[in-house]
Order: C-alpha cells, then structure tokens, then sequence
C-alpha cells in the first residue's frame, strides 16, 4: 500500500470514530493495569516501527511509531506518566 493510500485509510478510520464514538461519563477510572497495558502497547509499537523500518517498509514503520507516540500523548494528557518530547536545537554557525 503507497502513502497516500495509507494515509487515506487511517484519514477515514479515524473520521468514522470520532462520528460514531460516544463519550462515558467522566470521571472515569483509571488503574495502574490500565496505564500498564497501555505503555505495552508503546513498547510494541515502537518495536514494530523498529522492524518495519529495517525491512524498508517505512509508510507502516511512520504508522507505528504515530500509534506509538498518540498513546504516549494520552498517556501524558491524563496525567498518568511525565515526560517531555525531545527537542533539536538548531546549529548556529559561529
């Protein structure tokens, strides 16, 4: 599958959800199992993203290593872990 056609399905998964999703009332419960499972997932999508790159497949090695960095994301935004995105600085000529 090429990259547009790639970025096209997730495009249109990703619409689906959001129109058919139903928000759960808040608060909502999350327990360390929950916040553990979810950092597998992290592991597992950057493992992927690690493999699929070797093998020169670099649209779903792009795909995984997004998967991976949304759930850190959502991870972060509902407080259950701290981090902060690594940053380049740029180089200035002397």
């Amino acid at each position: 599958m090429n990259l547009d056609a790639l970025t096209s399905k997730y495009i249109a998964s990703a619409e689906i959800v959001l129109n058919t999703m139903q928000k759960n009332p808040v608060p909502i419960s999350v327990t360390e199992d929950n916040v553990n499972n979810l950092i597998s997932y992290v592991h597992d999508y950057l493992a992927d993203a690690k493999y699929y790159k070797a093998s020169g497949k670099l649209e779903t090695s792009l795909t995984s290593i997004a998967y991976c960095e949304g759930i850190l994301d959502a991870l972060k935004l509902l407080g259950a872990v701290t981090f902060e995105w690594p940053t380049t600085k740029p180089k200035t000529n002397p």
